[in-house]
Parts: C-alpha cells; structure tokens; sequence
C-alpha cells in the first residue's frame, strides 16, 4: 500500500549504519573550528581550579604553556588568553592593562615564542583592571563610552606589541571597532586581526567566568551596554557595523540560547562568525553530567555541532580540548 510517494521514497536509508550518516552529514566539526579560552595568572607552578567549571583551572604562566602544549596536541589551533589582574593593581582607568610588562603581554610573548605556530587572540576589555569591575571608566555612575575608548584603543596596541595575532574586543562600547583599527595600523600593526564581540548579551550564563576573574560589576549591572536578550535586529545591526569599520571576525555570545542570532549574524555578513560558548553552558552541562542526568560526551558533541548547524564558523569553547580529543578518536 502506498502513501504519497512512500514507500519508493524512505528518509531512514540515509540513516541505516554510522558510515552511511557520516557521509550524508550536512555538518562536521574538526579541532581546528575551536578557540581555546585559557586563564593565566601571577605566580609560579600554580593551578588552581575554577569552583563553578569543574576541570577547568587558571594557570600560572609556566603552567600554562603545558596547557597550551596538550591544546596543540590534539589540534587546536587558537587560544584566547585572559588575564586574572591583582586587586591591588585595579583601578577607574585600566591602567595596568597598558603595562608592556603586565601578566597579560607577558603571556602573549611566552605563547608566541614557545608555540609561534599557535594563533593567539586577547581580551581587549577593562573590566579585569576596573577597580568597579566595569567594562569602562566611571564616573558619577556612568559607564564612558568615548574616553574608554581611547584606553581600549591603546590596549589593543599594547597586545599586538607584545605578539597577539588577533585582539578580541569584548567590551561593547560603540565605535571601539574602528579606533582600534586606526590606532593598530598607525602603529604598524596592520596584519593585527580583530575579532569583535559585535552581539554580547547582558546574560545570565557568565557568573563562573566571572568567578575564573574576579571581574564581576561593582555596582549595578552591565545592560547600558551589553545587549539586551530580547533583541536579534539590534545584534545584526551591530554586527555589519563592526564589519564596516573594519573587524575580521564577528563574534555572538553566549551560544546556545541565541542559536537564532548566530543564523540572522551569518545572513547578514560576509566575515567569519565566531560563538562563545560561555561558562555558564559550560557549568550546566557539567553539572548536569555529573548528576548522571546527561550523558557529558554526546551532550557536549550535540551542543557544538548545533552551532554550526546555526551558521557559525568558529567556536570559542571550554571543551575544546575534550571535544577535540573525541573528534581524534573518530
């Protein structure tokens, strides 16, 4: 008995063995789509591991190149570096951020000169070195937007000074996009790519991260300039401005819950678009994992192929290493 054109025409033959899924798969991932974060901090032989994201740690500056050494073993390819800054070098104006010997230059040069092939992006953003723990100066209140900035401009020199590859802003300030190319090619660095942080929600999912710095708000929240989760024009709007005034990459956080934002992002651009998938996501998986209500390896695997299912090209991610070394195992 035929129903349509059933039964001449079957969806399940394309699924009958792994191999025959494989081929048909619309979809792959391999280690070189992930961008590691890592956390460096002073000290020496040094790990400490990060309560809220179990197995993951800040290292101190020696032990993170073992860190970055088993990266590249598995094939990943990109480490994005942030640096856990002293409270007593915090202050209103990021002023340690600008030190050419500060923890995060110094990370950068040892990076680049034991892993030259390593490709390293950095987090251009002050709310690591505010003493208010905001993403720019404040004054009576206000978050800046103009005066922060000339100082995130300078930052991003400081960090192609020092070897980075590629500057990651993350601060959402308007019109940093375009300072900070003018200000790396006045100072040479022309070849200094620039990942922006084009549509970065003002989100639930980041308290662990901001556990891993030290960096969460002193006073109030940061919804003046993060963007707002209920919008997804606003994100494309801001995304082809980034790409106008001159970023390479164009980046969504976090990931899974603005999965659409990452599709409307990548039909309106011609760059490469990145997601973080933020600590948050991180730490439910995890949490849920060790409850024994997930299966940890294949929720992990679902979650990054679904972000480039929604169109993303690149995925920052604290399971590169472990996803990575499952995709090896393939």
């Amino acid at each position: 008995m035929t129903h349509g054109q059933f039964p001449y025409i079957r969806g399940r033959r394309l699924r009958t063995s792994s191999a025959m899924r494989e081929m048909v798969a619309e979809h792959h991932l391999k280690p070189a789509d992930f961008i590691a974060p890592v956390f460096v901090m002073e000290g020496d032989n040094s790990r400490v591991e990060i309560p809220s994201m179990p197995g993951y740690y800040r290292y101190s500056l020696d032990l993170l190149m073992d860190e970055i050494g088993e990266l590249k073993e598995v094939g990943v390819r990109s480490v994005l570096v942030f640096a856990k800054v002293p409270d007593e070098k915090k202050d209103n104006r990021g002023t340690e951020a600008l030190n050419p010997e500060g923890l995060m230059q110094r990370a950068v040069r040892t990076i680049k000169k034991q892993f030259p092939e390593m490709l390293v992006m950095t987090d251009v953003a002050m709310d690591p070195y505010s003493s208010y723990g905001h993403d720019g100066i404040v004054e009576d209140g206000e978050i800046l937007n103009d005066e922060s900035v000339e100082v995130l401009a300078k930052m991003a020199v400081s960090h192609a000074a020092a070897g980075a590859d590629m500057v990651a802003p993350s601060d959402m300030m308007d019109g940093r996009i375009a300072a900070m190319r003018e200000s790396l090619d006045e100072a040479g660095f022309k070849h200094t790519g620039l990942m922006a942080y084009s549509a970065k929600y003002a989100s639930s999912y980041y308290g662990p991260f901001r556990d891993a710095l030290d960096s969460a708000p002193g006073f109030g929240d940061k919804k003046t300039y993060q963007m707002d989760p209920a919008n997804v024009r606003e994100a494309v709007r801001e995304a082809k401005l980034d790409e106008q005034e001159g970023a390479d990459i164009v980046m969504v956080k976090p990931g899974l819950p603005y999965l659409d934002v990452i599709r409307a992002v990548r039909e309106n651009v011609s760059v490469p678009v990145s997601v973080y998938n933020v600590s948050g996501e991180y730490a439910m998986l995890k949490a849920a994992a060790e409850k024994g209500w997930l299966n940890e390896e294949q929720a992990m695997m679902e979650a990054l192929v679904g972000f480039k299912r929604a169109g993303a090209d690149l995925i920052a991610t604290y399971f590169a290493k472990a996803a990575s070394e499952l995709l090896n195992d393939y």
